[in-house]
């Protein structure tokens, strides 16, 4: 009964639902085309080939695969300098984002906080085939998202390019730095050494020098001993020689049969392995040793050692080896180990750290025009606008038809008599249930 009561104040009331129907339809409506549309582009990164970046890792100093140039380059996109700087540099883009009183950077805040997003696959999920990076834009009509877009993805991969060429002439000049000191530091004990040789072979020539020459000392100090010796003898002989009546060279023998008589020949044998006595040589010979003996100047002759004392001597008076070493112009080429190092300075200062061609990430999908925009949905808010107004003007007319009832039962009851309030009441209670 219910039921019906609500079913006929519809129909009585149906005017007015349907014009609070038509009205809030057509303020969705309204709303739908006169707010002011927003659209959304994308554009998709995925890691680079391998041979993309083959050059660069083959340098031996900046090794970078695939995998981790993508992530350089979407922490590129997260950053805040990197927008901002990407703003800055393009500022005609962005005209309809700036409002009177704004400063540039609350401008850009506008925009980095409502526009653009950063996409990247589940981590639990991430692998090779799903290693992406997907950047959103959000956008209102008038605003060149495409342009934007596709020129942030650009900017974003030649700052991070950008970077690690400023980090590879870091990390050259460091290295050549390194290999410099290396090398000064093998010039510097080469000098070290070869002074050290130097004053070495300087010393063992004078340690030699002086012992050859206390040597020569020596043996003249011996020589002239043994020539006084020799006189001493020489005397001690002639006299003993004038003694015996010696005057010319004899032997013991001789001088034994000095006094035998008889005119026959006689043929005299001695066998002796004692040396004979110097007196036997006679005075004259004696006589004429010791003359020579006492002018003689210098006994150097008389000791073979002498002469090769001298001829060492002379050798020492220059070092060859020493004046080689001395005469060196270019050390550098006498430096040992520094092979290597040479070779690694020469590739380094010939390695090309030109990233102007490093292809670090693909760029799967460009951001291209969308055929329509994001926001508003007009369909969906005619259609909920519609359902809304309907639910309204339903409830519009049972609180209408409600308030009539009420009216037309209260004027009932005043035209009833006396004696039938115990109807009224009931009447009015039937009303209220209902």
């Amino acid at each position: 009964m219910d039921l019906y009561i609500f079913c006929r104040m519809v129909l009585q009331q149906k005017a007015l639902i349907l014009l609070v129907t038509v009205v809030v339809a057509a303020l969705a409506s309204a709303y739908a085309f006169l707010v002011r549309p927003e659209y959304q582009v994308s554009s998709v990164l995925r890691p680079a080939a391998i041979n993309e970046l083959d050059a660069l890792n083959r340098s031996e100093i900046y090794q970078l695969p695939s995998g981790d140039a993508l992530i350089k380059v979407g922490a590129s996109l997260e950053s805040y300098e990197t927008r901002l700087g990407f703003f800055r540099a393009n500022q005609k883009l962005f005209k309809n984002f700036e409002r009177p009183g704004r400063t540039l950077e609350q401008s850009f805040e506008e925009f980095n906080y409502n526009s653009i997003k950063l996409v990247v696959p589940d981590a639990k999920n991430a692998g090779s085939l799903n290693a992406y990076i997907k950047l959103v834009m959000n956008y209102p009509e008038g605003v060149a998202g495409v342009a934007i877009l596709n020129g942030f993805v650009q900017y974003a991969i030649e700052s991070q390019r950008q970077q690690i060429a400023a980090d590879m002439e870091v990390i050259v000049r460091n290295r050549l730095s390194e290999l410099a000191g290396r090398l000064d530091s093998a010039r510097s004990s080469y000098v070290t050494d070869k002074a050290a040789k130097i004053a070495k072979l300087t010393e063992e020539d004078n340690l030699k020098r002086a012992q050859l020459q206390d040597e020569l000392k020596a043996l003249r100090a011996q020589l002239k001993n043994q020539r006084a010796d020799q006189i001493a003898q020489l005397n001690e002989a002639i006299g003993i020689a004038k003694s015996l009546g010696i005057q010319k060279p004899s032997t013991p023998s001789s001088l034994g049969g000095a006094g035998v008589q008889g005119s026959q020949p006689v043929m005299r044998t001695e066998v002796n392995n004692q040396q004979i006595p110097l007196y036997f040589m006679g005075v004259d010979a004696l006589l004429a040793e010791r003359a020579a003996l006492l002018q003689r100047k210098s006994d150097d002759f008389t000791e073979a050692r002498i002469a090769q004392i001298a001829k060492e001597l002379q050798l020492l008076q220059a070092n060859r080896e020493v004046e080689v070493l001395n005469q060196r112009k270019n050390e550098d080429l006498f430096l040992s180990g520094v092979q290597p190092l040479r070779a690694e300075e020469v590739r380094l200062r010939n390695l090309n750290v030109d990233m102007s061609g490093l292809k670090l990430v693909t760029i799967d999908k460009k951001a291209i025009d969308p055929l329509g925009p994001v926001k508003p949905k007009k369909m969906l808010l005619i259609i909920i606008g519609i359902v809304f107004g309907l639910m309204l003007g339903l409830v519009a007319a049972f609180v209408r038809g409600t308030d009539q009832s009420r009216r037309e039962n209260s004027s009932d009851t005043t035209l009833l008599p006396h004696s039938s309030i115990p109807a009224k009441k009931a009447l009015l209670s039937n009303v209220e249930a209902l």
